[in-house]
């Protein structure tokens, strides 16, 4: 059974950091390309990093290039999101996405960035 599940979202405020995790199972990790999204009420889902699956090639929507840094554990089967310098406009449920042949996302995490 393919399971994504993230982890480490919360309230933080305004410049603050965040450390989100998603952990994979029922799949092989190492072979899919990984990424994060994020929704906001309201808004559509978008791209927010992604890397490859050698956790060397990665990519950034540029709202959050600088601030955002995407990493993978090929051992522990589990991808990162970490969050610096936290900005109001970065509230939203955050996904993680595993691609390869299929595509299988988490169930989201919420992030809430509020003084």
């Amino acid at each position: 059974q393919v399971q994504l599940v993230e982890s480490g979202g919360g309230l933080v405020q305004p410049g603050g950091s965040l450390r989100l995790s998603c952990a994979a199972s029922g799949f092989t990790f190492s072979t899919y390309v990984m990424s994060w999204y994020r929704q906001a009420p309201g808004k559509e889902r978008e791209l927010v990093a992604r890397i490859g699956t050698n956790g060397v090639a990665a990519n950034y929507a540029d709202s959050v290039k600088g601030r955002f840094s995407i990493s993978r554990d090929n051992v522990k089967n589990t991808v990162y999101l970490q969050m610096n310098s936290l900005k109001p406009e970065d509230t939203a449920v955050y996904y993680c996405r595993a691609v390869q042949s299929f595509s299988y996302w988490g169930q989201g995490t919420q992030v809430t960035v509020s003084s």
